[in-house]
């Protein structure tokens, strides 16, 4: 996987290659999420291949992996910055495909998953090029292409993959008319549900490339903070600052500097 180098705050953060659901009360309302407990009585648990991760660079599944340090660190740093603000939705993009931002998306949500005071939801919101559930190698008879055209509910849909405090919700093929889906009541609701339904959960989604057309500018306005990944080498200076105009109404918690090489740094 990516080695990552993190500076949050509109720094650069560069890379070399290399919660459920809670059960409802009699009420209707859930009770409040207490950390390091979950039900996934309602959510699908699906175990995960180490051998599919490995292949598409996913190194935070284990925790105790010298591979994830880097992720642990940009989680610290994005952590820090969205709970002095009070933020809980992430979005994730990037000026043009092959950035990264999926395999990092993953990562980051995975290495928060395993703060012990924090839950992590994953949503694939790149509807033309869904490839989250895929990456992950998960099964996705029902996922939020079934959601959003009312043939199933969000409980049905969301997939824990054996960590806790993971869920992930999939997209399982690309969505036509995905730029006016974006924009609809729909999805506007979704986001405001899967925001305030848990007070330590942070919501990740992972978002089309903002240049390869109008998805990402549509519905990034709904989100507490951007996070930008740009592949080294693969954008020029003014796609970055096409991407820093656009991003200019929304909080830019930071920039990740992709496929970067860099030599590994020691403690000493």
């Amino acid at each position: 996987m990516d080695r990552i180098k993190p500076v949050v705050g509109n720094g650069i953060h560069q890379v070399s290659p290399g919660a459920a659901q809670a059960p409802q009360t009699a009420q209707g309302a859930e009770p409040p999420e207490v950390p390091g407990q979950f039900d996934y009585v309602k959510t699908k648990v699906v175990p995960l291949r180490a051998e599919h991760l490995e292949r598409n660079r996913i190194v935070a599944f284990n925790k105790n992996s010298n591979m994830s340090g880097p992720i642990d660190l940009l989680r610290t740093q994005v952590l820090q910055a969205m709970e002095e603000n009070g933020w809980r939705t992430l979005a994730i993009t990037s000026p043009t495909p092959e950035a990264g931002k999926t395999v990092l998306a993953i990562n980051l949500a995975m290495s928060i998953a395993h703060h012990t005071t924090k839950t992590a939801l994953l949503v694939d919101f790149d509807l033309r090029r869904p490839k989250v559930g895929s990456s992950l190698g998960l099964p996705m008879e029902k996922a939020l292409n079934e959601l959003l055209s009312d043939q199933a509910g969000l409980e049905e849909v969301l997939v824990n993959p054996t960590l806790p405090r993971f869920v992930v919700l999939p997209t399982r093929v690309p969505i036509p008319m995905s730029t006016e889906m974006l924009s609809s009541p729909r999805v506007n609701n979704l986001i405001s549900d899967l925001r305030s339904r848990y007070e330590s959960r942070i919501c990740i989604f992972d978002l089309p490339p903002l240049l390869s057309s109008d998805d990402a500018i549509t519905v990034m306005p709904k989100f507490d903070c951007v996070l930008l990944v740009v592949g080294n080498g693969m954008n020029s200076k003014q796609e970055i600052e096409e991407c820093l105009h656009h991003l200019a109404t929304v909080n830019l918690i930071g920039t990740v500097l992709n496929k970067a090489d860099e030599k590994p740094r020691t403690y000493y």
